[in-house]
């Protein structure tokens, strides 16, 4: 009984790690050539790949460049 006061709490714990984790699909190569960060061109952090802002799609359509692109203001 005494090992299941350590075990349970891990299990727990370890399973909140799991499902708090998000499968990233950006790369640290588009930050550093925009230096823009994430949510720039997604619009959550957790949102699917697919939900991109303005800026992300512009930057999808345009070879992977921000360049001419203009925020709305």
């Amino acid at each position: 009984m005494s090992k299941l006061k350590f075990i349970l709490p891990a299990v727990i714990l370890m399973g909140g790690f799991l499902a708090a984790t998000t499968a990233s699909y950006g790369k640290a190569e588009y930050v550093k050539s925009t230096k823009k960060g994430c949510t720039y061109c997604h619009v959550d952090a957790k949102a699917k790949p697919k939900e991109l802002t303005e800026a992300g799609k512009y930057f999808k359509e345009h070879n992977n460049s921000l360049d001419g692109y203009k925020a709305a203001k």
